[in-house]
């Protein structure tokens, strides 16, 4: 992982069908771009997209992995299952799934170590509430969240890991926050990184995004950022115009 690698992920959610899927794929499949493109489709559509776009420079992830390897454990997939489907990455503690399913901070940092061990790249999603930032709370959330993932991970030099800071109360709103709201988000959550592992793997190993209502308008504000090496892509990503808009957006700020 280069230090100025650039990433554009798309979290395409329960949004599409297998067919929907496959339709987006082979329009973005011809993307030429020193960027690295990530797409991220349901299960049931993840092999059907890698054969897509096999042979292109847009590589493919999960949305989730389970944190054992294999076992007993029905409907579940694993990080090993994704990686023989053909992922590199995988979305880890997506504020809907720490909503919705209640993940904790314990399976999250088990899913981190599975999807490591699976030569997977995970994507660590962070981030506040409304109630949280009403509070005051933000970089107490954003500090404890990253700890709580990543501590006591076992992080080998070949090994790499994404940040996603996405604000809970932003995403899916259509408004995101202002730029100077997110640096100074990613300063903190690389202020964390420093306190457990070394300058060296912090520089080498870690990158940070931003996601929530990322637009092809908005996305060169956020991608100039001294702290800043992506975004992650929600509902834009499901239209391919805009979504190629954003890649190619995201290329010309760097």
């Amino acid at each position: 992982m280069s230090q100025n690698q650039k990433f554009v992920i798309a979290n395409w959610k329960m949004k599409l069908g297998i067919s929907e899927s496959i339709h987006l794929a082979k329009a973005i499949k011809k993307i030429k771009s020193n960027v690295e493109v990530v797409v991220c489709p349901s299960f049931a559509s993840v092999v059907e997209v890698r054969n897509i776009l096999k042979g292109s420079k847009v590589k493919v992830g999960g949305q989730d992995c389970f944190w054992e390897s294999e076992g007993a454990y029905t409907g579940e997939v694993s990080a090993s299952q994704l990686r023989e489907a053909g992922c590199d990455y995988v979305i880890i503690g997506h504020s809907e799934r720490r909503k919705y399913l209640q993940e904790t901070d314990e399976m999250i940092h088990n899913k981190i170590k599975t999807a490591l061990s699976a030569s997977l790249t995970p994507i660590i999603c962070v981030g506040e509430s409304f109630e949280q930032r009403s509070e005051g709370a933000t970089d107490y959330v954003l500090i404890n969240q990253v700890t709580k993932a990543i501590e006591g991970v076992d992080l080998g030099s070949d090994k790499k890991i994404i940040i996603a800071y996405e604000p809970v109360w932003v995403i899916g709103s259509g408004q995101a926050i202002s730029p100077d709201e997110a640096e100074h988000a990613h300063q903190v959550i690389r202020q964390s990184l420093f306190d457990i592992f070394s300058p060296g793997l912090v520089k080498n190993n870690f990158s940070i995004i931003y996601g929530g209502s990322i637009t092809s308008q908005n996305v060169g504000e956020f991608i100039a950022l001294e702290n800043t090496s992506g975004v992650l892509v929600g509902g834009a990503s499901l239209k391919s115009d805009e979504f190629i808009a954003i890649i190619k957006n995201t290329q010309n700020t760097y």
